[in-house]
Formats: C-alpha cells, structure tokens, sequence
C-alpha cells in the first residue's frame, strides 16, 4: 500500500488546522469550543481550514482531557406515554442550551433499574436524570461516591440524599376529588397506576384521604399499570358492575383517554353519563375529541428545576440533595361534569379554584 494511501487515511487533526489556518493549536481548540473568546479573524481562518481538511473535533479525546463528556444520561421508560416524548424533547432542548447531549437509555424492557443503570455508568456521563424510575441505595451511594449528579424526575424515593423533582401529586389528587363531589358525584372510581411508583401512591392517598375526610367511602379500584390498554379493561370492569361508578380518576393521561374509548364503546358521552378525570395534561387530552378534563404537571417548570440541579451539583459536588415539588392546576374541559362555582379562565384555559 502506497504511503500517499497511509497518509491518506490518517484522520485530521488539530495540528492540521492550525498549519494551515497559520494560527495556534489553541485557537483552533477555541474555535470549537462553545462560550470560548476567540477573534472574528480567527475564527474564520479555522473554520474554512476545518472544511477544507474535513476536520470535527474528537469529542472523545476532548473529554479524556477535560475529564467532562457534556453528556447527560437519561433513563426513560419506554415512549407507550407521550408523557415521556415531551420530557424527552424538552430535557434534550434545555440542556442542549447549556451545551450538553442526551444519552438515552431506554428502561422499557427493565423492571429493574439497576442493569440498566451498571450500563450507564460505564458511559462516564457528566449526569443522569432517572424519569419515572427508582434508584437503588446502593447506586444512589455509588453515584454519591463518585460524584455523579443524579436527578429523579417525576418519582422519589423517600430519601432525602436524592434530588428529585415532581409535580404536587397529592395536592393534585386532593383537588381532583375536592372538584369531583363538587359536581355532585356520589359514586368514584380510582384507575391504578403501577402500584410499586410512588406518583401512584400519592395520587392514590391524596384522593382517598379527601374523600374519608369528608365522610366519604373509598373509591371503587381497579388497576391499568399507567398502560392504555390496562386502563381499557380496568375500565370495562368498572362500567360493567350492577352500579357503575359516575366518576372515574385515572392517575395519568394515557389511561384517562383510553377510559373516554371505552365510554365511546358503550356509547356512553364523558361528562355527562359518567366523568372521566386524568393527570398530567398531555397535548393529546387537549385535542377536541377528547377534550379531557386533568390535573397539569407544570412540564416547563419541572424541566428547568431537574437542569438547574444537576448544573449546581456540576458547579460544586457537595451541593445538598434538593427534593422539588412542583404545584400544578385543575384543567377544566368536557369530560368532567362541572361544579357550580370556582371556573375561572386563565390564559385561554379554564381553570377550577375552589
């Protein structure tokens, strides 16, 4: 093989750059650095250099000098939920802002988070956001060890060493069952989520310690699994009792727009023959054929808080583990049967404040 084929194949360095731009090896280093100070001029020199070598920056060799991938592991669930498409999109969007790329890790097919966490920490990302997922205390002190960030988005885990961030869950539940009697309904139903999560269980606790305190019985209970087609046969079950429930909560989105399908089966109008009440607010529940009245999760807002806490522990490792909660509203539209005061309208959406 001819040493013109050898040179040929050797990859483009830095050094390249710099001969032929006629600058330093740091200016080129500055150059595809984001934030770096480096003069109009300069700039321009490299960059048409870099495109005429077909020169990139080895990221992977960058980090083994700056010990800082700019890679931010994120351990996702699955897509079934557009729940998680929009924390998806919306984690990528901010923390690419701030100079960082996702890495996704799909929990889909694990029950267990640990395999799937042994994996991401062979990747050496600069943090991880665990959406919808526990953490081990054995991981959970490994990251700590190891000075790893670690969010969990959208659950806890009853440690105060772990940050995490959630909507109010069970303010929310409260409001859901608060605004359902004031409507006048007498028999409720809850749809269950994954009972080992602790979103369910504090959607579940809020709803029914309002509905004790009022002197009311628990809710009928069935279970979907937080799944579409689980929440399909939960809700047939309830709808098929000798007493129906007028009244359904389903503790997300997903499982509330596969109650409406059901209702739609049994020719049955939400909002009028029986009340369908979800949480989270997805675009889909928006849509005028389902129209589905909903308990928010502030995305935007619970977002920015997960970045903002893994940005501090990165700034300084010995930040203290911060547990977020963020307060949500009562989304009001056609598939809930509507108390009669406390609907007030607040940026084109109606809103119930008792």
């Amino acid at each position: 093989m001819s040493e013109n084929m050898e040179r040929g194949r050797r990859p483009v360095t830095a050094h390249d750059v710099a001969r032929l731009a006629g600058v330093s090896q740091s200016a080129v280093s500055r150059t595809f650095t984001k934030g770096a100070s480096v003069s109009p001029d300069t700039r321009r020199k490299v960059e048409e250099a870099a495109a005429s070598l077909g020169y990139r920056p080895n990221l992977v060799a960058r980090s083994l000098i700056t010990r800082r991938s700019n890679l931010i592991g994120v351990a996702i669930p699955g897509m079934a939920n557009p729940f998680y498409a929009r924390v998806l999109e919306s984690l990528s969007a901010a923390f690419e802002q701030l100079g960082y790329r996702i890495l996704l890790f799909s929990m889909a097919n694990n029950e267990d988070s640990d395999p799937v966490l042994e994996e991401i920490l062979r990747y050496q990302v600069d943090g991880l956001v665990l959406v919808s997922a526990s953490l081990s205390s054995r991981f959970a002190e490994e990251c700590r060890t190891i000075g790893l960030p670690v969010v969990l988005f959208n659950r806890t885990n009853g440690s105060t060493s772990v940050s995490s961030v959630t909507s109010d869950n069970i303010t929310g539940s409260r409001t859901i069952a608060r605004f359902l009697l004031a409507g006048g309904h007498e028999r409720l139903a809850f749809v269950a989520g994954k009972q080992s999560s602790s979103t369910n269980r504090d959607r579940e606790a809020g709803f029914n310690a309002y509905l004790q305190e009022q002197g009311r019985p628990l809710p009928l209970r069935e279970v979907g699994d937080y799944t579409f087609d689980g929440a399909i046969t939960a809700t047939r079950r309830l709808l098929a009792q000798d007493a129906p429930p007028d009244a359904i909560f389903c503790a997300n989105d997903l499982m509330a727009l596969a109650a409406i399908n059901v209702c739609h089966e049994l020719r049955m109008q939400p909002g009028r023959d029986v009340s369908i009440v979800g949480f989270d607010d997805l675009p889909q529940g928006q849509w005028p054929i389902f129209g589905l009245t909903t308990f928010e999760q502030p995305l935007a807002e619970m977002i920015g808080r997960a970045v903002n806490i893994i940005c501090a522990q990165l700034a300084d490792p010995g930040t203290s583990a911060i547990q977020e909660i963020v307060p949500g509203r009562m989304i009001v539209r056609q598939t809930a049967r509507l108390p009669a005061s406390g609907i007030v309208e607040v940026d084109g959406e109606r809103i119930w404040q008792p």
